[in-house]
């Protein structure tokens, strides 16, 4: 990966095209470009599912339609991302090379069908895929409207044929040394499951181990290192061939099959699908959501994303597939430009005809005409976009932090306990996300191996597992005086999923100033009380609810903020606070509701003099502010995902970049304000 950032100098937008889908049909070939232009469409994604018309038989390639459609769409002032077709072979090749299909945890091989059930292992998908990749950059690498690789599509999913089976073992012979270290670290001697040799391990399965909880995890860490190492295989290629271009690869909405962090050294920059489910909830909560989700991908480089796939209208594969109410296209695309993206696209530009997605949205419907309400709502974002041309290749600068870590995720699923259902771990980091955001915040969301420096402030959910030497990333950040939030369940095992001796937090017991006793699982609607202390330091004075679990913690040096109000353990403490070094460490002990996340962190927010965006401004609820800044300008994005127009009362050196009216903000309404760096 290079460590400089690929900015096109412009917003893109587009979305994945597949014209091989309409070779029969040149006159809608032709009314696409038309359209495209029209919507501003300055790029799209082509070939993703491409191979079996590329090479309809082993060895025999057709590439003249690709090459027709890229001279097209250049000559029209449309580039293109041009992907590798590893994500759905042909069936020529599961014919002659079953050894590509994937097998199963039951030792099951899949038929031919669907998407993505590929062996990563396997030699002969490897040198099949190196040759069309190798072609596909021959013919197209140096093309000038190709300005970036698209690899595969959504990776995702496992194998465990023998060749995967195989690779497995060397992963951990490679990590362990000896089979000694493994036994230790998975902890065999329980039902004595203690291996002999390495030859004996095999991944989890229902028919075999599924409760050497190391070994779920190692698993697990295995599949994302062989799926990064087969799109590097991917990407090798392509650079064999001769194309220096960036390349991608479209991540997947909290997806837990692999740890996208890992992908982060092996691509150009970062690019995911987004498809929330409007509608079903307010849509405040829903942008809020879906807001923390691009700021996770942001943060993967901490860099400029793109966002490569989104809905214009309706899915078709969620259990309800609503439609987007009028204005919601253009405020959600450019909720992902205010978080950090560098482009919004949609899937799909035309609405294929037949098979599993004909009635999922897309720029051009079936009707083909430039007068549907979607299509005249994507024209105005492309419009808008342009207006925005200046904030490419910009950054968001955060003041705050929290951890959302997928290995942390995993373990913690399959810890079997405290809860065996809903632990709320997505709920739990949602919550300080939150609070910050609606304190005016920007917010990066990081993994353990990220580095803390940047922050004045990080919150620390439910990290079960310690890894990596967190413990020690944390201790240094409060010392030179950070504010630490840290919750419940947090620093129980190490990286094997063994459980720390001594007492825990493990090794931040004396930065917190307690020590966790109990933890306490509630049942699906019992409740206990937070109880605010007489003239705490906050000066908070209403008791909150809490729900899920509540962490009873033995006091040292710590002081309580606020006590539980119920059962045996009222009295005892519910959040706590402890100076040590230069900063501060709060300890909340409970699964609190969302407003006393909001009180309290706004209230130390306050006290630290951390400053929001938009200085001593209060924006009325459910309008969202981010910011994004270059050298010489600072973009203050505010939007309303309310569905009632709201007031504004801003200053009057702000200037309008889209929007203009800056004392009124329209339902799904977006004002962009620009303050020029002094």
């Amino acid at each position: 990966m290079s460590e400089v950032f690929h900015s096109f100098g412009k917003m893109l937008y587009g979305g994945d095209y597949n014209p091989e889908q309409w070779l029969d049909h040149p006159e809608i070939l032709e009314q696409d470009i038309a359209l495209m232009k029209e919507a501003h469409i300055n790029v799209v994604s082509l070939g993703i599912f491409s191979w079996s018309a590329l090479e309809p038989e082993e060895g025999r390639y057709d590439f003249s339609w690709m090459e027709e459609r890229i001279n097209t769409l250049y000559e029209n002032g449309i580039s293109v991302f041009l992907a590798t077709p590893s994500g759905s072979r042909p069936r020529w090749m599961a014919e002659k090379y079953p050894e590509v299909l994937r097998v199963d945890a039951r030792g099951q091989r899949a038929r031919y069908g669907e998407r993505h059930n590929h062996c990563y292992t396997s030699p002969v998908y490897r040198q099949k895929v190196r040759q069309m990749n190798m072609e596909l950059a021959k013919r197209f690498g140096s093309h000038p409207g190709v300005i970036a690789w698209h690899i595969s599509n959504e990776y995702g999913g496992e194998c465990h044929c023998p060749l995967c089976q195989a690779e497995f073992r060397s992963w951990l012979k490679k990590k362990y040394g000896t089979i000694e270290n493994l036994n230790r670290s998975w902890y065999t001697a329980f039902w004595g499951h203690a291996y002999q040799d390495f030859d004996q391990v095999e991944g989890p399965s229902p028919l075999g181990d599924s409760s050497v909880h190391a070994l779920n995890l190692d698993w697990k860490r295995f599949v994302t290192d062989r799926t990064v190492d087969f799109m590097k295989h991917e990407i090798q290629a392509l650079r064999d061939a001769g194309s220096d271009k960036p390349a991608t690869t479209n991540m997947m909405y909290y997806y837990d099959g692999l740890n996208y962090h890992k992908f982060a050294d092996a691509v150009d920059f970062v690019s995911w699908d987004n498809y929330p489910v409007w509608h079903k909830g307010p849509e405040t909560e829903t942008a809020m959501d879906t807001g923390m989700y691009h700021d996770i991908m942001r943060s993967i480089q901490k860099k400029p994303f793109y966002l490569m796939e989104s809905c214009p209208a309706a899915t078709n594969w969620q259990s309800v597939s609503k439609v987007k109410r009028p204005g919601l296209l253009e405020a959600a695309s450019l909720q992902a430009v205010a978080h950090g993206s560098d482009s919004v696209q949609y899937f799909q530009i035309r609405q294929s005809r037949g098979s599993s997605e004909k009635f999922h949205g897309a720029v051009i419907d079936h009707y083909g005409g430039n007068d549907t309400r979607v299509f005249g709502e994507v024209r105005q974002t492309g419009a808008d976009l342009e207006k925005l041309r200046d904030l490419a290749g910009s950054s968001v600068r955060a003041q705050a932090a929290l951890i959302y870590d997928w290995e942390n995720r995993w373990a913690m699923e399959d810890a079997a306990g405290p809860r065996n259902q809903n632990l709320f771990y997505k709920e739990t980091v949602e919550k300080s996300y939150y609070a910050f955001r609606k304190a005016g915040l920007n917010v990066d969301v990081i993994d353990m191996e990220q580095s803390l420096e940047d922050y004045q402030v990080l919150a620390v959910p439910m990290v079960y597992m310690f890894r990596v030497g967190f413990e020690e990333k944390l201790r240094s950040f409060v010392e030179r005086g950070g504010t630490l939030f840290m919750t419940y369940w947090s620093g129980i095992v190490d990286d094997t999923d063994l459980c720390f001796l001594g007492g825990s937090p493990h090794g931040l017991m004396d930065v917190l100033g307690l020590r966790h006793e109990e933890l306490d699982a509630l049942y699906d609607g019992e409740t206990n009380r937070a109880v605010p202390v007489a003239d705490n330091p906050l000066g908070l004075t209403r008791s909150y609810s809490c729900e899920h679990f509540c962490d009873l913690v033995k006091v040292t040096d710590a002081k309580p903020l606020f006590v539980y109000g119920d059962d045996f353990y009222a009295g005892q403490p519910a959040l706590t606070c402890h100076s040590w070094g230069r900063g501060q460490a709060y300890y909340i002990c409970a699964d609190m509701e969302q407003s006393f996340y909001d009180d309290v962190y706004g209230k130390v927010l306050e006290q630290q003099k951390i400053r929001p965006i938009l200085p001593g401004v209060k924006l009325p609820e459910g309008v969202e502010v981010t910011s994004r800044e270059s050298d010489t300008t600072v973009y203050i994005f505010l939007q309303n995902f309310g569905r009632e127009e709201v007031q504004l009362e801003l200053p009057e050196e702000l200037e309008p970049v889209l929007g203009g009216d800056k004392k009124r903000l329209p339902s799904f309404g977006t004002l962009v304000l620009e303050r020029k760096v002094k």
